[in-house]
């Protein structure tokens, strides 16, 4: 290929990549990926001067971010995380080993934001870097253009000391979250799940107009490094940061005593809900910077602060109606519908009643007022019925015996919980086994949307899985009719579909909704038998002897191949020319084969989902909790209490450059 058009392709698939991740949140390759093909076009321009462009990324200026994704900093003073508490007993234990160590200790309660940490370091007054915590030890990203446009980040300080380093927490207020989420509604875009994690991807974006516009905050919580002057203690500091006009903390305590620490967690903990932002504890620090430097940090976390966590946030609300839906496989799910209530930062109005047991377990009807919270402060479940305040005549709810989407019969599953519709040609269980099936995890046909899929069931273009192939030969009935949109629209889909042919067999494999069969253990089915035919033929005993599929899940796929109409079903798929076959990944092989990783925080530069598929290549095995059975724990950034049991378990904890040497 000629420089001109390598160079023309890079933009292309680089503006491509750069929307995706940038404005809508939903990347498709790696930060790694991108600035590859970054350095690729530079230096494709420096060998060819007179082929670069104005509309080049390279060249983008004028309030658009120069950073490039993944930049990596070092840091000056390690932004360690730290130790957490849950209980009144452990806070008191702390302050009781700080006061057997020090001579009167004072120690200050501050709120903990809900947030990500930053650093920033000023030279003579004037702000030179911006740094995400990274791994915390040894290296952040640099974020220095889009901290720029953050209003509580200052510039230039009043008083210019010849180097100043301050760490905070960046954060999202409440209103300014709310007002993200409208927009990404009215753009057809998918809304954050929470503050934090708007604020996180809001704070890497390469286009500070898009950072500046989401309306981030800060606090700061510490001086990191000083010169040119000294504080005697945290409060000193402070005092000195407010008068250069710099944010910090809110409503922090300077106490003496464990009561007195107690008392101000608890204020704190009464005072959250009436904040305009998250916090998900309080911190308890030492004061004094003399008492500080002698006890020091261990590698982890400093040995004199600690971070108390509240319980999960509950409130009480009333339930306005119970909306049942059907999933892929006939199973009806209740759902409580309910007065809107706002729940560590997000407004909620639903949470499942799971099935009939959990309904009559809690003895909740329509009218009946409820416990919600949540459950790792993201979903929101329901604890409780107050049966106190039940008004007259509410009565418990039950699911009907018809579906509420068919109106055919439904009937419990023998040993199960489960209600199903009995009607297989059901559409609601159609059109949720095809969104299935073009998802990610399976045959990833992009552009192949919920609104589609629905109108071409309710057209009959679709009654099963392979009629997406035949869809090609309705091409100009389709355009016609304006299902997908006009010709540029419907060929693109069509396209996507013609290029999931050459997917991996695994991907079919997750695709067809077999019980119990997800996506790793398509993995492991398709690497063991190679392709279909093996697999169409195996017996439960054979079945049996991949790794980490038992009886029950055997017994499923048994029963899907020996089933005549799912015979010819993959007949139809061959005769479309889906690949049926496993295809090794190029470099793979199976040096973790036996080894459980467990992955939490926030990487540097993959996000979770790209880490895991870095493990399974070479054979290992990716859980969602730690256990005695685990292996590895990769951890980045807020790893949180999984990082806690590793520790306490003697897991050994790794960090994305660990993994990353380990698959070298």
């Amino acid at each position: 290929m000629d420089a001109k058009t390598r160079i023309e392709e890079l933009k292309k698939t680089l503006e491509y990549h750069s929307n995706r991740y940038y404005n809508m949140d939903d990347p498709e390759i790696s930060d790694y990926e991108y600035d590859s093909m970054m350095q690729e076009l530079k230096k494709l321009e420096k060998e060819h001067p007179e082929l670069v462009t104005p509309d080049s990324p390279t060249q983008r200026v004028g309030g658009t971010a120069k950073r490039e994704a993944g930049v990596l900093v070092r840091h000056n003073v390690p932004m360690l995380s730290l130790q957490d508490v849950f209980s009144k007993e452990e806070v008191y234990n702390f302050v009781n080993e700080m006061k057997e160590q020090l001579e009167d200790p004072e120690f200050v309660v501050e709120y903990k934001i809900d947030g990500l940490s930053m650093a920033l370091r000023y030279e003579d007054g004037v702000l030179k870097l911006a740094e995400t915590r990274g791994d915390g030890i040894n290296f952040g990203e640099d974020v220095t253009e889009n901290a720029k446009v953050i209003p509580d980040v200052k510039k230039k300080l009043k008083d210019a000391l010849p180097y100043l380093e301050i760490r905070g927490e960046v954060y999202m207020k409440l209103k300014d979250f709310d007002a993200v989420n409208e927009t990404q509604e009215l753009l057809g875009r998918k809304p954050f799940a929470n503050p934090r994690n708007c604020a996180a991807g809001t704070l890497r974006q390469l286009d500070s107009r898009i950072t500046k516009e989401r309306k981030l905050s800060m606090f700061i919580f510490n001086v990191q490094e000083v010169r040119g002057r000294t504080f005697a203690t945290h409060t000193e500091g402070y005092e000195f940061l407010k008068k250069q006009g710099i944010h910090v903390i809110d409503n922090y305590k300077v106490c003496k005593t464990a009561d007195e620490v107690w008392d101000a967690i608890t204020r704190i903990g009464e005072n959250r809900g009436n904040l305009g932002y998250d916090i998900d504890g309080a911190v308890v620090k030492l004061n004094r910077i003399a008492d500080r430097e002698k006890l020091g940090s261990t590698s982890k976390v400093p040995r004199w602060a600690v971070a108390y966590k509240y319980p999960p946030e509950e409130k009480e609300t009333k339930v306005l109606d119970i909306e049942l839906s059907v999933g892929r496989t006939g199973r009806i799910t209740p759902t409580a519908i309910f007065e809107p209530i706002r729940l560590c930062g997000t407004t909620v109005s639903r949470a499942t009643l799971h099935n009939q047991d959990f309904i009559d377990d809690l003895d909740i009807g329509i009218g009946d007022t409820i416990v919600v919270y949540k459950s790792g402060e993201i979903i929101p479940k329901v604890k409780e019925v107050i049966h106190a305040k039940r008004p007259e005549g509410t009565v418990r709810f039950e699911i009907p015996d018809v579906c509420p989407v068919c109106g055919a019969k439904t009937e419990r599953e023998k040993d199960t919980a489960d209600i199903k519709c009995t009607s297989p040609n059901c559409p609601a269980q159609l059109e949720r086994h095809i969104i299935n099936f073009v998802g990610r995890d399976a045959m990833d046909i992009k552009g192949f949307g919920t609104v589609y899929i629905e109108e071409l069931v309710r057209l009959g273009y679709l009654k099963d899985v392979a009629d997406i192939y035949d869809l090609k030969d309705h091409r100009e009935e389709l355009i016609e009719q304006g299902i997908i949109g006009k010709e540029k629209n419907t060929d693109k889909l069509l396209d996507a579909i013609e290029t999931s042919k050459k997917n991996d067999a695994y991907k079919l494999l997750t695709g067809l909704g077999i019980p119990n069969v997800g996506k790793a253990a398509a993995k492991a089915i398709l690497k063991y038998f190679k392709e279909f035919d093996a697999l169409e033929a195996a017996d439960m005993e054979k079945l049996q002897e991949v790794n980490d599929i038992g009886e029950v899940s055997a017994d499923c796929i048994f029963r899907f191949f020996g089933d005549e109409k799912n015979k010819v079903l993959l007949q139809r798929l061959r005769d479309a020319g889906v690949n049926m076959a496993y295809i090794p990944e190029e470099g793979a092989d199976e040096r973790f084969a036996g080894q459980t990783f467990v992955i939490t925080g926030t990487l540097p530069s993959m996000d979770r989902k790209e880490a895991a598929a870095l493990i399974e290549k070479f054979g290992g095995k990716v859980a969602g909790s730690v256990s005695k059975k685990t292996a590895y724990v990769l951890a980045g950034e807020n790893a949180g209490s999984k990082l806690t049991k590793a520790n306490e378990l003697g897991i050994k904890v790794i960090s994305e450059e660990d993994i990353l040497a380990m698959t070298k």
